[in-house]
Parts: structure tokens; sequence; C-alpha cells
């Protein structure tokens, strides 16, 4: 049969669709759509479908009579009915298509043939509940499971939705997290194969630093955690180097740490890390504690080798890190040692993210409150703070830290973290490996943290270009606020009231403000989701900005989604500072161009809008300096003419005797000889 009549039809309007639709820089990626014919279509109507059993050659006509409309070709995908069918184009996107397709007067609707996956929920079998309590044995739950990673619900405001961000990125190997702690046992079943080489940080010079380190030696390569129990006599010895550490058995804080960041997921062992997902995040263990803690000097020395940046005495890195997790902290404002470290870090484009502390509302731990660091505060289940945790105005955002609130003695906790750790009370034993759970507990601004860590980790994984500042603001902008209600009673059976500055005092649960608690409550799949859009970015190409000498700008450099384009540019001026009135050039273009006509500051900004309609926006302030004074040449000053000289001018007799004295020169030059 012949479609004429629909092709005629179709012919005709195909340059007015296409002056409404005009053909941009469209992904090179094949578009998918269904469409689905009216039943009084004229395309039906001249290719009927009389036959179920062979539907591909009426399927490829009407595709055909709708390549016209498309303003390009169009292939036929299987047929739905008798009137909907799949349609594909290559080099334009489906939203695209679908939208020119269903101005056809033949359509009834055309939409994007999306690609649905599985929700991807983990079977780790603590992900969605801990073991069984044994109360005699004082051993299993929580009954909530992970439920700091799965979506908000009215009972768990402060989960992260890690769960969905899992939908969009699985972690990549090619990132990597170094744990800054006790050191990491690498032999447990959910980090095997996720930890890189590390190293010992932890010094020793004299016998008490020795026994500091508990595995007999100073610096090496062995950055697996030998424990760090305390015994009584220890701390109870006056002048000892562990006097008043108090007793403690051995944390295993660092495998803690790192499992909660890169727990092999979906492996139906133990619990999903953030970023354990697909291939999975790589951690490096670096050890800076040691027994009763560790010093600013090997902390801030791990840092630099974490990041790639030479540490005397110690062989490089091969393996930097671009996110650095410092679970650990103390008092006191952030000091030269750690500002100094922290800025080398952020200058390898490495990311510090620290603990706020576990004071009970008292000011930031250093190195949290250090400039530039993503100082992490701790969230009760319910998005309130969690008493242990610190705050001020240092914190950077609020993740869930764990907590067992409304039980009575003996009773499990109802909100840890769950993380994987040793049984070993002292050094680590053979076959020892397990997971916290409501006895043997998991709660703190260290457990918090990880979380934000494994979280960027993901970021990462989605956009490994990111810098730091464009990591720190997706994190910022995407937090979820903060609530005011619903976190009921506090320990003295009062009202929970709002989170107050950091005094002298202690300062249980209260409700956080985004003056003393950061942006608000991590977001994990809004994070993600907003560095998988465009990312404006402004490169200034001028060297040295001058009054009086143009200033150029690009935008280049902009970051999209795989396949994707630019379809628009945007440049503002938005603050002239007095010295720019507006752009020379296009403000369409990707770069841009303007003349300061003095000395001072301007602010200029770049929107992108991407061809699939997505925008994004960056700002730049940049100084211009005023421009160098001319140099002056003083003038020549000629000699007054002598008598008879002729006004200065060389007369023909100096010439004469010169070219005399010239030939007489060149007689007497004898010519080279070789040998």
């Amino acid at each position: 049969m012949t479609p004429s009549l629909a092709s005629r039809w179709l012919l005709g309007a195909t340059f007015a669709f296409a002056a409404l639709f005009p053909l941009t820089g469209a992904a090179q990626t094949e578009a998918r759509v269904i469409v689905a014919f009216k039943p009084t279509a004229e395309i039906v109507r001249s290719m009927p479908l009389r036959s179920f059993a062979e539907p591909d050659g009426v399927a490829q006509q009407r595709a055909g009579a709708l390549s016209t409309r498309a303003g390009r070709t169009l292939s036929a995908g299987r047929m739905l009915d008798a009137r909907s069918q799949v349609v594909r184009a290559k080099g334009i996107d489906s939203a695209t298509l679908a939208a020119r397709l269903a101005l056809h007067p033949d359509v009834a609707w055309a939409v994007p043939d999306q690609r649905r996956r599985a929700f991807l929920v983990p079977n780790d079998p603590f992900y969605a509940a801990g073991p069984a309590v044994n109360l005699a044995a004082r051993t299993g739950g929580p009954d909530a499971g992970q439920w700091h990673l799965r979506p908000p619900t009215a009972l768990f405001r402060s989960a992260v939705n890690a769960q969905s961000a899992w939908d969009r990125v699985t972690a990549v190997p090619s990132v990597v997290v170094a744990v800054l702690d006790t050191g990491v046992l690498a032999d447990h079943p959910d980090l095997a194969g996720r930890v890189l080489p590390g190293y010992d940080m932890v010094n020793s010079r004299t016998n008490d630093d020795n026994s500091r380190t508990n595995d007999g030696d100073g610096r090496d390569a062995d950055a697996s955690d030998p424990g760090d129990w305390v015994t009584a006599a220890e701390s109870a010895q006056a002048g000892g180097p562990f006097s008043g550490c108090g007793t403690s058995n051995s944390s295993w804080h660092g495998t803690k740490v790192s499992t909660i960041i890169a727990a092999r997921s979906d492996d139906g062992i133990g619990i999903a890390g953030i970023a354990g997902t697909g291939e999975g995040a790589r951690i490096l263990p670096v050890r800076v504690l040691g027994k009763c803690g560790g010093f600013d000097s090997d902390i801030s020395a791990g840092m630099r080798w974490a990041a790639g940046v030479a540490v005397p005495g110690v062989p490089a890195n091969p393996n930097p890190a671009r996110v650095l997790n410092l679970s650990l902290g103390g008092g006191g404002n952030c000091t030269a040692v750690y500002r100094d470290a922290v800025n080398e870090v952020m200058a390898r484009g490495a990311m510090v993210v620290a603990a706020a502390g576990n004071s009970v509302g008292q000011a930031v731990s250093a190195p949290a409150n250090c400039a530039g660091v993503i100082a992490v505060a701790g969230l009760r289940h319910a998005g309130s703070k969690v008493g242990f945790s610190d705050l001020g105005p240092e914190i950077t955002i609020s993740a869930p830290a764990g907590n067992c609130v409304n039980i009575g003695v003996g009773e499990p906790c109802l909100y840890p973290i769950l993380a994987g750790r040793n049984s070993g009370l002292r050094g680590p034993e053979a076959g020892g490996s397990t997971w916290s759970d409501s006895f043997s507990i998991t709660v703190g601004t260290s457990f918090a943290t990880p979380i934000v860590s494994g979280t960027i980790a993901l970021m990462l994984s989605a956009r490994p270009a990111l810098t730091v500042a464009e990591i720190r603001s997706a994190l910022i902008s995407t937090a979820r606020p903060f609530p005011t209600d619903g976190a009921g009673l506090d320990t003295d059976g009062l009202a929970v009231r709002t989170c107050r500055a950091p005094d002298s005092t202690q300062q249980l649960q209260c409700y956080c403000t985004t003056a003393l608690c950061g942006a608000g409550m991590l977001d994990a799949d809004a994070a993600v989701a907003a560095v998988s859009r465009p990312i404006a970015r402004i490169d200034v190409l001028t060297a040295s900005p001058t009054a009086g000498s143009p200033l150029q700008f690009s935008g280049l450099g902009t970051l999209l989604g795989g396949g994707r384009s630019v379809n628009a540019w945007a440049w503002t001026l938005v603050d002239g500072g007095g010295i720019a009135s507006g752009f020379s050039s296009a403000t369409n273009a990707a770069t841009a161009a303007l003349t300061p006509s003095a000395a001072g500051s301007l602010l200029v900004r770049l929107a992108v809008t991407d061809d699939r309609g997505e925008t994004s926006s960056a700002e730049t302030r940049v100084n211009v300096a005023a421009a160098a004074p001319p140099v002056v040449i003083p003038p020549v000053v000629t000699p007054a003419p002598s008598a008879g000289s002729g006004g200065g001018a060389l007369g023909w007799p100096w010439l004469v005797g010169l070219a005399l004295g010239i030939a007489a020169l060149r007689r007497g030059r004898r010519p080279d000889r070789d040998g």
C-alpha cells in the first residue's frame, strides 16, 4: 500500500515544524519514544495493521510517515497494540523527540521510552534489620537495621536516602577515601578487596612512645589495627604515658568507620557501605591513633601523606585520596599545624571531612573547626541534635550519629549505626570479624562523619572532576531543612528546645538551626543528583586583570553529563563595582569580555542550559589592578653644533676620511685558512 495522502500532508507541514523546533546540538545517543496514534488518524487508516502476526512492516511504514514531522529519519521499534509503537532516532534525546511528535495531528500522545531498573535494596542481612535480639546473651538488633541509609520517613527523619542515590550511581574503585584512624582490619569480610596499602604514622622515639603504638615499632607500611586497649593499671599509673586515659577494650574504630563508608554491598554479608555499591570506593588506611589517641604531629603528617603530599622519611603514596575522613578531634581552636595541613590537602583537590566532637553540646573540636573542613554534627533519628554532639557556626552539615533513647537499663539500643568490628578485647582475634549491634553499640559524631565521606565518594563516582568548592556547594545546597518539632521530650521530661550557642555548660538534645548545625540534614540522593546535572564553571583567561585592558572569561570548563551539550549561555555583570557597566562582547556565547575602566573588583555570573533543559550558574569575583603608569622616555638632547659643522650634520670631508680608513683595514686583513 502507498501512504500517499499521509505523506503529502506531512511534507506540507515540514517547514513550519522545523522552524518551531530547530535542530540543536543534541546528545549523540539513540532516542526511544512510544507514540500512540488517534483512532481516527490518517496514518492508521492508510496503513492499517491487518495481522498481529506480522506487525513490523506496518510499524516501519508509520515510522517513515512520522520521519518528516520529526525532521530526521525514524526507525521502528515494536508495536504495543494496533495504534501504538516505539520509534527510534539517532542524534536527538528522547524528551525532545517526544515533544516534536506530540504536535503531530495524528498523534494522541508521545512519551520517552524510559529505562527502568529494580530499585536497589541491598541483600546484606543487617540492612533491613539486625540479628535477632538475645537479651540473656546481650546480643542482636537493632530492629531498625541500617535505618540511616534508607529514604526519610516520619520516624527516621534524618535518614540520608542513600538507597535512592544508589539508583543513580554506584561507587567506583578510582575514588579513594583515606581513613585516618586506629588502622583498619582489611581481613574483615565486609572490606574484602576494598582496602589499599596504607601507612602507620604513629611515631615511636622513646619507650613510652613505643608502648603507645601497641605494635612494637614506629612508622611503617603496616596500617592494620593492633588494638588500642588501655588497662586499669596503665590508666592509674601516675605520670605514665596513659595516666587518666581511662580503662577500655580495643575500639576497632578505624574498621568501623571504614565499613560505614565502603562495606561490600549486596553480597549477602553483614552491612551495606554507603559507597560500597558496585565495585565500591577504596579505603586508604592511615594509622594516626594508638593507645589513648594520637598526636597532632602524626595526624597532620598522615593528612599530607594521604593526599599525596611528600612527608620526610615516608615513601610516596601511590594512591592519593580524594576524601580524608577524620573521625577524631580534641578541644581548642584550629592551630597552624592543622591550618597548613588542610590548605595543602585542599590544594591537591582533596576534601577533609571531620567529626564535630562528642562533648555534649560544646564548641566544635579541632580539626573540624578549621576553615575549609567539612565539619559534621550528629543527629538523632528524629532529626534533632543528638545529646552528645557538639555544635557551632563551624558545622557544615549534619548526619545521623546513632542514638539509644527511650530504653531502660539492659534493653537494646534502638537506633545505633551498624558497623564492622572485631570481637577481640585487646588484639584482633583470628576469625573474630563481626558487626556492632544494639548492645555493642556504635554511636557518635565519629560515625556521622563517614556517612558524609561516603556520600562524597558517590558524588565523585558520578562526576570525578568535581572541585572541593563544588562538592561543598552541592552538599550545602541539597541539605534538607531541620525539623522544629516531633522529637518528643528531653531527658528531664520537658519539650525539646531550640539549640543555643555553645558555652561552658552541656547541651543535650535540641532542635538544630542553620547557625549551629550547618546547612541542614544530609541528603545523599539530592547531592548525587545535583552533581549529575550541568555544573557551570567560569575561567578568567586574563592572567593579570588590569584597568583599561580587556578582561576575558570562558565557560568552556563547564561540566556536563554524559552525551549532553550546552544549548544556551548567559553572561551577566552582577556587580560592576563602578569600574564596568557591561560586556563588550556578546553575552550568549561560551566566552565573554569586558574592559574595566579603573582599579577595583567586579562580579560576573554565567548561567548555562543544557540540551535537556537543566540549568546551572556560577559566579566569580575578579580584582582589577590599576594600569601601570606610562613609561616616560626622556627627550634626546642634541649637542650644540660647533663652528663650521654645518648644523651638526656630518660633513663630506669627514665621510671621505672614514671610508678611506675602512678600506685600509680591509687591505690589512689576512684570509682565514682551513687546517
